[in-house]
């Protein structure tokens, strides 16, 4: 019913089923791993009314689970990626899967679905930092981009008055390279592949 997918490894088709209704992926050294997606498997959907809990579980210090609500997958929504790098040192929150102590070693971390009710699931609030960002990895690397740029060229930015002669340099207004500037995030932020028309 469920897969999980880390970066650089095999997809996992096959969760271990702990309860009727509660599923644990083991994410072996989790703490190299930023990012989790779950996903529905599209063989057998939710029962009518249901979606699927997706907590995070690591061990703590003392070898105790810590169990955080990413979000969830539903029919609706069968898929979604979780950002669990920064989780390990936040607090744990409530949890369906009762006294259960998963870990088995400090290097292993697991991803829990428990199946519960809709209404249920959106009464309850993820980890904040779960989520990842909406916005492309494009449009976040063509915004660093500009910010780099604009921050490099305004470094070497002189006042006129500081200006020496020399024919063989072009110099351009500081304010004409904002000016460039402010457009591309502005039109960036409009429609991110508008260069390409």
């Amino acid at each position: 019913m469920f897969g999980c997918l880390v970066a650089g490894r095999l997809v996992q088709a096959a969760p271990q089923q702990v309860a009727e209704d509660k599923f644990v992926f083991d994410i072996p050294d989790y703490e190299s791993i930023n990012h989790v997606v779950v996903f529905m498997l599209g063989t057998v959907p939710f029962p009518e009314g249901m979606g699927g809990s997706v907590y995070f579980c690591y061990p703590d210090q003392s070898g105790m689970a810590v169990w955080q609500l990413l979000g969830f997958v539903t029919n609706e929504k069968p898929s979604a990626i979780f950002k669990i790098s920064g989780l390990k040192s936040g607090k744990g929150s409530q949890h369906p899967f009762g006294a259960m102590n998963l870990p088995r070693t400090p290097t292993v971390a697991q991803i829990g679905i428990s199946v519960e009710l809709l209404e249920n699931l959106a009464q309850q609030t993820p980890v904040a930092s779960a989520a990842v960002s909406s916005v492309d990895s494009f449009t976040e690397f063509t915004q660093k981009m500009l910010d780099n740029f604009y921050n490099f060229a305004s470094s070497f930015a002189v006042t006129q008055a500081q200006m020496t002669p020399n024919p063989s340099e072009a110099f351009i207004p500081a304010n004409v390279v904002l000016k460039w500037y402010e457009n591309f995030q502005r039109r960036l932020t409009q429609n991110p592949l508008f260069w390409k028309t």
